[in-house]
């Protein structure tokens, strides 16, 4: 790699001393709360991975014990966390958030959603896939390599489900909206396609040549991909609502479902997988090609609401 010009390093410096300004962090409380930035970082990261140990917290949070645990005790004190003797180590806590504590989850997501929408439609066309990957490699870049083995989201932590759960259909439909909405235009008409589309799958999922794999958090799906080994016939399968929820992306959850999604088709046989997708989810079809997925075909389309371009990747059994 080419070193970098001293210009180079002091605009990636500028830019994220602004970063943290107008992110709000030099303020004493942050995310619209009365919390300081370590208190909104903990409750997010507690809530993420509930039974989350106070040392866990402080690796991730940077942060050494005796503030961990005057952290961990002023959130107590504040009815937003409980605490639970861990049973794999009785020596240990775990953290979870109360009801108190989950509605202030609620208004700090809300809070940074909304900094963030704003902040994409201001972006000049530039996606928001890509801007999200670049943070996701720049971020990790940072971390030292001692680092390396610190709690992160792992296919272990949340709980990935098969076949229909109750509030799927709804629970998927709205994270196509709320993540595609901005592409395909805001409104019911992409939801709803998408929706019923979902309602004539999900009495067939249990069938041998279909299938779909959900995360779940709280019995809720917060992200999913599904095959459909029906509806395209001569042994193509058919690669529908692979969607994360925001806060899993870059963690390596996609990863896990898509893998699980294409060895259901190579065990069954299936000859090619076929997806379609939106134009600009670089990030998705970064992940796609990884997987072998090419693309076969693009073109305008108007079947979400308004006109978009369409793309169509197939991917080829491997011989």
């Amino acid at each position: 790699m080419t070193s970098p010009s001293p210009d180079l390093i002091h605009s990636i410096r500028a830019a994220s001393r602004q970063l943290v300004r107008e992110l709000g962090f030099l303020d004493k409380t942050i995310a619209g709360t009365d919390l300081s930035g370590s208190g909104v970082h903990a409750i997010v990261e507690i809530g993420q991975r509930p039974g989350l140990t106070a040392k866990d917290l402080g690796a991730i949070l940077k942060l050494e014990k005796s503030t961990v645990s005057r952290l961990v005790k002023s959130l107590e004190e504040r009815g937003e966390i409980f605490l639970t003797r861990s049973e794999a180590d009785g020596r240990a806590f775990g953290l979870s958030l109360t009801r108190t504590g989950k509605e202030t989850l609620k208004a700090i997501d809300g809070f940074g959603n909304n900094q963030v929408r704003t902040a994409l439609s201001k972006t000049n066309g530039m996606s928001g896939e890509a801007i999200a990957e670049a943070l996701r490699i720049y971020a990790e870049a940072l971390r030292p390599p001692e680092a390396a083995g610190l709690p992160t989201f792992t296919e272990e932590t949340f709980e990935i489900a098969e076949g229909y759960q109750t509030g799927m259909i709804g629970d998927i439909a709205a994270l196509h909206g709320r993540t595609h909405g901005p592409i395909v235009g805001m409104g019911p008409t992409f939801e709803s396609v998408v929706a019923k589309a979902m309602a004539e799958f999900m009495p067939r999922v249990d069938r041998p040549m279909n299938n779909s794999w959900s995360i779940l958090e709280n019995q809720a799906v917060i992200g999913s991909i599904s095959i459909d080994g029906e509806d395209l016939g001569n042994n193509v399968a058919h690669l529908r609502w692979f969607i994360l929820s925001e806060r899993l992306r870059g963690k390596g959850l996609g990863k896990v479902l898509l893998r699980k999604a294409v060895e259901h088709c190579d065990q069954l046989g299936f000859e090619e997988i076929h997806l379609w997708t939106l134009k600009g989810l670089d990030a998705a079809r970064a992940l796609y090609e990884k997987h072998g997925f090419d693309l076969a075909d693009e073109y305008l389309g108007d079947q979400w609401g308004r006109e978009v371009i369409e793309q169509k990747f197939i991917r080829k059994r491997p011989m």
